[in-house]
């Protein structure tokens, strides 16, 4: 499997109803881990997108460590629908303090 690019830079772009953690590298197109926010606090997240040429290099992985790390920073709480972070909590139960 190819590295996780050297020079992946991830930031949060937040909007009224939710936002976004994208994730941006030289190496191509944008990544994106997308969330919408209950009336109580809990982040959905619902997308995440890798393009086909940075697929299998850990990306959409970071996105989820930030997403985890951000969380408990905030004392939030997350209700995975997107079906690789329903998969990622599976392989991480050292996660369940952050899943609503």
């Amino acid at each position: 499997m190819p590295a996780t690019p050297t020079d992946l830079a991830i930031s949060l772009e937040e909007m009224p109803y939710g936002g976004r953690w994208v994730a941006r590298t030289a190496e191509g197109p944008d990544s994106e881990m997308t969330f919408q926010v209950r009336d109580d606090g809990v982040l959905v997240i619902d997308h995440t997108r890798v393009p086909p040429a940075l697929e299998g290099r850990g990306i959409a992985g970071k996105l989820m460590e930030r997403a985890i790390d951000e969380s408990r920073e905030l004392g939030l709480r997350i209700e995975p629908v997107c079906s690789y972070v329903v998969a990622a909590f599976r392989r991480h139960p050292d996660w369940s303090d952050v899943l609503a």
